[in-house]
């Protein structure tokens, strides 16, 4: 166990699109599918349990990342506070889910569904299967999803092109300020001074700052695909 929760990331590497890559990706897939399936259920029993469900996972996963940077003595200001765009989106779906308030929905749905699904496609990790890192970080990630999924299967929220615009300006909002705290820190939370050290999309996006504009355009575009589902739904009901 102690192995599992050293630094030595060279002892268990991640590889991308690896098996345990693959594994990941298909059992988030899974667990889409059984949410989708068990929805109506869901509705009518067990609709705040999974909202706990879910809720406690994230808790755990956060206290997990920064317990093992502690014991691990690297717990620093320029890579453990939540402003990386997954950690941003994982506190918005927890104040979400607790306060199912509709607002905090729209701007987690177009973050999270973007940024967590991105992050396991292409994550930025190090630790491999059967390192814990590995498990908290796919762990967190679907759970992310799951949840901006649930608010629309189970609580019947949707998302209107409005909320779109609104979450856009958000994000940019919200990347303004963590620009100003990368500044201050020395940091690079949301990669907003250099690129990811991992493979990325981002690497095909030119150099800085250009890869900058690339991705608002990129966002951009995500949020409407996103969105479309939607938009589509709403034209066949009329």
């Amino acid at each position: 166990m102690k192995d599992l929760l050293n630094f030595r990331y060279e002892d268990y590497p991640f590889e991308l699109f690896s098996l345990s890559h693959f594994t990941a990706i298909i059992l988030l897939l899974v667990l889409i599918y059984l949410l989708f399936m068990y929805r109506n259920r869901l509705k009518n029993k067990g609709k705040n349990a999974a909202r706990w469900v879910l809720i406690s996972l994230m808790v755990a996963g956060e206290l997990f990342f920064h317990l093992w940077y502690g014991i691990n003595d690297l717990w620093s200001l320029t890579i453990n506070l939540p402003f990386q765009l997954c950690s941003i989106s994982l506190y918005l779906c927890i104040l979400m889910l607790l306060t199912r308030n509709r607002f905090l929905f729209e701007i987690a749905f177009f973050t999270s569904m973007t940024g967590a699904f991105v992050a396991m496609l292409t994550p930025e990790l190090f630790f491999g299967f059967p390192h814990l890192r590995y498990f908290q970080f796919f762990i967190v990630h679907a759970v992310i999803v799951l949840s901006c999924l649930y608010m629309i299967w189970v609580e019947g929220l949707t998302v209107t092109f409005s909320s779109l615009l609104k979450s856009f300006l958000v994000l940019n909002v919200i990347a303004a300020a963590v620009y100003g705290i990368n500044l201050l820190l020395g940091a690079n939370y949301m990669f907003l001074i250099h690129k990811p050290f991992n493979p990325s999309p981002i690497d095909y996006l030119g150099e800085y700052p250009w890869y900058l504009l690339s991705l608002e355009v990129i966002s951009f575009t995500l949020f409407y695909l996103i969105y479309l589902p939607f938009q589509i739904k709403k034209t066949v009901k009329k």
